[in-house]
């Protein structure tokens, strides 16, 4: 069950995920809005929803309906990386 970062994170780019991820699966680039979790390197650890100030983050399971989009997203980013 990855966990998938959503809408809210749009624009934030706050980096306490980046920082407490032990797997380093948190990935952006400069031009991105927002972070991106690998679903095959996310460990489900869940410390990144933890700490995410803007609450963008969520299991798969989880996901608020108007951003379960995000799911293909995050996929799409990654696949690309």
């Amino acid at each position: 069950m990855p966990y998938v970062i959503t809408e809210p994170c749009i624009g934030v780019k706050d980096a306490s995920c980046l920082e407490v991820c032990p797997v380093d699966c948190i990935l952006s680039t400069d031009e991105a809005e927002m972070y991106y979790i690998d679903p095959v390197t996310c460990i489900d650890c869940s410390y990144c929803e933890a700490v995410c100030p803007v609450n963008a983050i969520f299991d798969e399971f989880t996901i608020p309906s108007k951003w379960r989009e995000y799911i293909r997203k995050n996929r799409e980013f990654c696949d690309g990386k």
